[in-house]
């Protein structure tokens, strides 16, 4: 899942950011209010860490301006303040939960989970053909065969798949993914798609992950997606034979 944090204490963003990254999540973090909105217009995540005091913009202007962007998107309020009006006013502008400082990163890592578990959407079940991807639980399935996949090839999959029906270039998903500079040479995309269509037995050319020639790599729309049909024996009946007569 895709993560951003809101904190303009660089430790304690490092500090989450470890801690959820940890659980298989891709954070981002920035310490003041502006780049948090921008941030999240850039990548539109999947939940937000939003501490109250901020810079330039501080947390309840951000999270108003990321309930107008985005009404169902789950939103966790840290905050030192101790009165219990602001609680009630940042619940009020449409804070899914709020913790107060000093917590505990265990039970906030189990608020993330429970606020992705109650906003469960079809964005969270990603499917191309008999291809399921649960980001939740970091999970993978096949014809209902569990794949076994690294971080990285989640990753790259779930890219892909977010993406899908459209050409997604490798520059973006050095970026992504990797978080590389596109100025660097390498071939770790095409090698880390080998590798995912080694363990979705889809052997290039590709039907589930196709290569655009000179482009980058796409999941075709459901329209456009035509996997393997598998061969059925036919049953041929057994010959009717007549009685032969004898003429006489």
């Amino acid at each position: 899942m895709r993560l951003l944090i809101a904190e303009d204490d660089k430790a304690l963003g490092l500090f989450l950011s470890r801690g959820l990254e940890a659980d298989g999540h891709r954070v981002c973090v920035t310490c003041d209010g502006a780049a948090a909105v921008e941030a999240f217009r850039r990548d539109m995540p999947d939940l937000t860490i939003l501490d109250l005091n901020m810079p330039i913009k501080d947390g309840e202007q951000v999270l108003e301006e990321v309930r107008a962007l985005n009404a169902d998107l789950p939103v966790l309020v840290l905050t030192a303040r101790q009165e219990v009006d602001t609680r009630v006013r940042c619940l009020d502008r449409g804070a899914d939960d709020l913790m107060v400082k000093p917590f505990s990163l265990h039970e906030l890592r189990a608020r993330c989970r429970a606020l992705l578990r109650r906003k469960r959407e079809a964005r969270l079940q990603l499917r191309a053909g008999d291809l399921e991807l649960d980001r939740l639980d970091h999970a993978a399935r096949r014809g209902g065969q569990s794949i076994v996949l690294t971080n990285k090839e989640f990753a790259l999959l779930e890219h892909l798949m977010l993406n899908r029906g459209q050409c997604v270039s490798r520059v973006e998903l050095l970026d992504s993914v990797w978080n590389m500079e596109p100025a660097q040479t390498t071939n770790i995309v095409d090698v880390y798609v080998n590798y995912l269509r080694r363990k979705l037995k889809d052997p290039p050319p590709g039907q589930l992950i196709r290569t655009v020639r000179g482009q980058g790599y796409m999941v075709p729309s459901e329209t456009e997606l035509t996997l393997p049909i598998l061969a059925v024996p036919m049953v041929v009946p057994a010959a009717i034979t007549s009685p032969v007569l004898e003429v006489h």
